[in-house]
């Protein structure tokens, strides 16, 4: 499917908090080398995020490591410096890494660690509690992507990781399912926890009932914020790595789905703005 990335367009109706951040873009270079089988769209770099930013009147932003780089952190860490002070990163490291590197990344801007079991992601979910274990200590949260129907399964493991724990994609239900079922009643269970956050993005890729109101994934986004508003947090997914699979998004039509997900300001303000510093320490 051949598609052209937005970068600006008409502005979003919802208005977005100060201190608003998207938690969830990634950067892609062809002088990078690419792991075969992971996704590589076209190169998208911090310029054209600039302009989205102005756009959707965003300020902050979490870098995240894209499968395409396995744990070639450079581009990720080089877009955070870039973006400054009110960017952070979610990186991948593997078994092995030194304590000296973890605080290397930290203070680069790293305060997460990617496991993904979808899309020839590094880090698979055989690694989690190992993981979590070595980032824990340097303040790191881990986000897990995987297929949410298969999250009962690994409910007792994310209990009893020592780190908070988020949850990408509205749990990724790769066939939406609904609310009533057993994987999501899981989800809504992990979230009470308190350390489990769950992150409102990329509801295109997964809906079956498609744009503009992805219907059948906003039954549980707004389930999501009814059960724990200060435990969710927003992101574009930008610059939408799968695009040729769904279509390019209107970012604007996505970042306004927060009005029916979360139809109260107070709310939204903590998905936005307040969640994220918690979350990624910005302001501290």
């Amino acid at each position: 499917m051949d598609y052209v990335r937005t970068l600006t367009g008409p502005k979003p109706k919802l208005q977005m908090p100060a201190d608003a951040c998207d938690t969830h873009i990634h950067f892609y270079d062809s002088r990078y080398a690419a792991v075969p089988g992971t996704p590589t769209p076209p190169d998208a770099s911090v310029a054209d995020y600039r302009q989205v930013m102005d756009w959707l009147d965003i300020r902050r932003a979490v870098v995240v490591q894209p499968n395409a780089y396995g744990d070639d952190n450079r581009l990720t860490l080089d877009a955070v410096a870039q973006l400054g002070t009110d960017a952070r990163a979610v990186v991948v490291v593997k078994p092995g890494t030194s304590d000296a590197e973890l605080e290397r990344l930290t203070r680069a801007g790293a305060r997460g660690l990617r496991v993904m079991a979808l899309l020839g992601g590094t880090l698979g979910l055989d690694l989690l509690e190992e993981m979590a274990a070595r980032v824990h200590p340097f303040g790191w949260h881990v986000l897990v992507q995987l297929d949410g129907r298969d999250l009962p399964q690994h409910e007792a493991t994310i209990r009893r990781l020592p780190c908070n724990v988020v949850i990408d994609h509205i749990g990724k239900f790769l066939e939406p399912v609904p609310a009533d079922h057993p994987s999501f009643r899981c989800l809504l269970r992990l979230v009470e926890t308190g350390r489990v956050w769950v992150k409102l993005a990329a509801a295109y890729e997964t809906s079956k009932t498609g744009a503009p109101a992805y219907a059948d994934v906003g039954v549980l986004a707004r389930a999501l914020v009814k059960a724990a508003p200060e435990r969710m947090i927003w992101a574009s997914n930008w610059p939408h790595a799968q695009a040729h699979r769904f279509g390019y998004p209107d970012d604007a039509a996505l970042l306004d789905l927060l009005l029916d997900w979360a139809p109260d300001a107070a709310d939204r303000r903590k998905i936005l703005a307040d969640n994220p510093a918690e979350l990624y320490g910005f302001g501290s």
